[in-house]
């Protein structure tokens, strides 16, 4: 008696669908297909992820956040996580020349521009993390809890800049991205009812029946404000995503030439070459983290007396005096009669009164309080 073929498993029908993928020639004619395979992937993925947390308890790495954000290096073993950390922190993380030196989290605070950073070295990861290969599942946990993820990677291995997205991205993580502005409700009866506010170019209306038929989603009002793709409305259904801000440094610069390094640049999009061991781009990665959190420095002003210009207050660009207010002091909001803002605003300490006035960088504010 012949025996049965053994049914494939979620990793062979995932590679299965993206040989597919891959050998289908994506026109107008064949997007609603492309579509329903990457939400067939989708689903696949977020199978195995369940079961990989079945698998017993997955411990994680316990780290208490502080500062005015959390910034996580990411990369594959030995390309300099710890001796960056080291130059950016001053925090003593154990360096040598072999894989997998770091074995826990390490924490340590940069303070650049009046913030505070936390940055976290976690133990590399490798291809297979987001299933489980490594300590890929500890890590990439942490990553979700970030502000910032910062892939380091080895200026000879710069291809593992794909295998860190794939690995991220399985994880449910989105890096730089904007979360699709997409509203679905669902209902009981009358079918689907899709509507968008904004001209779609890289979806049609026959590829958004088809992805959500694949997440059996039959009768619901969809409403689309964004020019989002087939991924992008996947990621709205499921709902699981986390959207975190990422930069990508590439260590060890001072190993090659300036006509490599430019190469590398067209390659992959490189935010900042480093040399963590002759310490040379440090304060442009500096900058760089900065500027990448989105942060902004107000100088408080007491009312008699001059601002205070060598300790800022964090905030991120887009605050608002409500956002100032809570980040002082919880009653403060309630409090406010009015702020006098020197900087942004029209003239030299306006009165503004509007909770919602939006700061700026540079702006001296002082604050009225009943």
């Amino acid at each position: 008696m012949a025996e049965k073929p053994k049914m494939a498993g979620i990793p062979e029908k995932i590679r299965e669908i993206e040989e597919e993928i891959s050998k289908t020639k994506y026109n107008k004619r064949t997007q609603s297909h492309f579509a329903i395979l990457k939400a067939q992937i989708a689903q696949l993925k977020e199978k195995q992820m369940a079961r990989g947390r079945g698998k017993g308890k997955t411990e994680g790495y316990t780290v208490k956040k502080s500062g005015d954000a959390t910034a996580i290096i990411v990369g594959f073993p030995s390309v300099g996580k710890s001796t960056l950390l080291n130059d950016l922190t001053k925090q003593h993380s154990a360096v040598a020349a072999y894989a997998f030196t770091t074995l826990t989290c390490i924490p340590g605070m940069l303070e650049h521009k009046g913030s505070k950073i936390q940055v976290l070295d976690v133990p590399g990861i490798i291809e297979g993390a987001a299933s489980g290969k490594g300590r890929g599942r500890e890590v990439l946990s942490v990553a979700m809890s970030a502000d910032l993820v910062m892939f380091v990677l080895d200026v000879f291995q710069v291809s593992q800049y794909h295998v860190l997205m794939k690995e991220v991205r399985d994880f449910n993580l989105r890096l730089n991205e904007e979360q699709p502005d997409v509203r679905i409700k669902r209902k009981a009866k009358g079918g689907l009812s899709i509507g968008s506010t904004v001209k779609l170019t890289r979806i049609d209306l026959d590829a958004i029946k088809g992805i959500l038929h694949e997440f059996r989603i039959a009768n619901a009002d969809v409403v689309i404000r964004t020019d989002i793709g087939p991924d992008q409305l996947i990621d709205a259904i499921e709902g699981n995503k986390r959207y975190v801000r990422g930069l990508v440094v590439v260590n060890k610069m001072d190993l090659v030439g300036p006509e490599e390094l430019e190469r590398i640049r067209k390659e992959i999009p490189v935010d900042v070459f480093v040399s963590a061991s002759e310490k040379i781009g440090i304060e442009e990665l500096k900058d760089a983290l900065f500027e990448r959190l989105g942060f902004i420095r107000v100088f408080c002003k007491k009312h008699g007396t001059r601002a205070d210009l060598d300790v800022p207050l964090i905030l991120r660009k887009g605050a608002t005096l409500k956002d100032m207010c809570d980040k002082l002091h919880r009653d403060f909001a309630g409090k406010l009669r009015y702020a006098k803002v020197w900087g942004s605003s029209k003239f030299p300490g306006q009165e503004i009164r509007k909770l919602s006035y939006v700061v700026h960088d540079g702006d001296v504010v002082e604050l009225m309080l009943s």
